[in-house]
């Protein structure tokens, strides 16, 4: 659902559908946002999404705030048989012998507006004619761009308005139900996704105006996600020094509060085996890390495990005793919905009373 700000904006989730309904006419499209929200990751989701579909996809991502002219219309030489000067073919743009590999190809031109003009310029004529120089596109390319806008204080240049004229343009928003989505199939840690479905603004606190050299955008809480996997060794203090590094200090300090929490929870593996029932903390933040790494136990557990039937009628036990409701249907959606779990239903014995209290907030979600 769109939402009318000072700029019409749209989400991640929202953006791959349109990308894909306009790439059926080949129309260009410039993707607006801040750093670190995600617009590059989301063109390799569209690829993936074309191959989800028995296509064969291809993505080629072209830095062009790194490229200069030459990188798009090719090398000048000169031909001496001819006696004219010619351009070399450019290596990274996609040619006929590629092109028939694939039945798409995306090719996606990052930092746009990051570009020298003299590259935005070479650009423009690829973008305008499918072609430049006596370089042409194939047919089932379809082209993509990025950028930061101006005020977000990055390394930019206008964008000519012959240029801008020949894309559609979105804006994009930080949504943190896209987010949650994207965290819980890539397995971000527990601790990430149940701190940040607690504390939903602090998923993006970016600040143009602000000096802070460290600051929360989805990028850097992926960051957070791998730091914090594997910190055998080190303090609380001294993890948190490295939280810090990227997300800023007041966050890291929230965020420290709640893992020493989630830290005494118990083991996901013994809930789920049936030897832990209760739960001895109403901390919200905590259980929603509790709820997560459940379900990430649940799907290990139904790709590995001839048990994981009892495992799931324990987690559905304990979800129900334990938690409030809309961490049941957190819980219940993602193992269900996210991870396409399907347990054998007739042989559950906590199925029918909880499909009959939490059914219909299921289908909602």
């Amino acid at each position: 659902m769109q939402t009318e700000t000072n700029t019409r904006s749209v989400t991640l989730t929202e953006l791959k559908k349109y990308a894909m309904h306009n790439f059926k006419t080949k129309r260009p499209m410039f993707v607006w946002g801040p750093p670190g929200i995600g617009k590059s990751e989301t063109f390799e989701q569209i690829k993936n999404a074309y191959i989800e579909q028995g296509k064969t996809a291809h993505l080629i991502d072209c830095r062009l705030a790194l490229w200069d002219p030459t990188d798009l219309k090719g090398y000048p030489y000169f031909d001496q048989t001819a006696n004219k000067m010619r351009f070399s073919a450019p290596d990274e743009l996609p040619d006929e012998e590629m092109a028939k590999q694939y039945d798409v190809i995306i090719l996606f031109l990052d930092e746009l507006n990051g570009a020298s003009p003299a590259t935005q310029a070479a650009a423009y004529q690829l973008v305008l004619n499918r072609a430049i120089g006596k370089y042409k596109l194939p047919d089932n390319v379809v082209i993509a761009a990025a950028g930061n806008r101006d005020t977000d204080k990055g390394v930019t240049y206008r964008m000519p308005k012959p240029l801008a004229n020949r894309f559609l343009h979105y804006e994009v928003r930080v949504d943190f139900n896209t987010w949650q989505d994207w965290a819980v199939k890539n397995q971000i840690h527990p601790d990430v996704v149940g701190y940040l479905t607690t504390f939903k603004n602090d998923l993006y606190n970016f600040d143009a105006s602000s000096n802070e050299r460290s600051f929360a955008t989805p990028r850097s809480w992926t960051f957070v996600s791998e730091t914090i996997s594997d910190v055998e060794g080190f303090t609380e203090d001294e993890v948190t020094d490295m939280v810090a590094a990227g997300i800023g200090e007041g966050i890291a300090l929230k965020f420290k509060a709640h893992r020493e929490v989630s830290g005494q929870l118990p083991n996901p593996s013994d809930i789920l085996a049936g030897k832990v029932k209760d739960l001895k903390t109403d901390n919200i933040s905590a259980k929603y890390s509790l709820t997560t790494a459940l379900c990430y136990e649940l799907k290990e557990a139904f790709d590995n495990d001839d048990k994981a039937n009892d495992k799931f009628d324990n987690f559905l036990e304990f979800i129900q005793n334990n938690f409030e409701s809309e961490m049941v249907v957190m819980g219940a959606t993602v193992a269900l919905s996210k991870y396409g779990i399907r347990p054998k239903f007739n042989q559950l014995k906590n199925y029918k009373p909880f499909i009959a209290q939490y059914g219909k907030l299921i289908e909602q979600a």
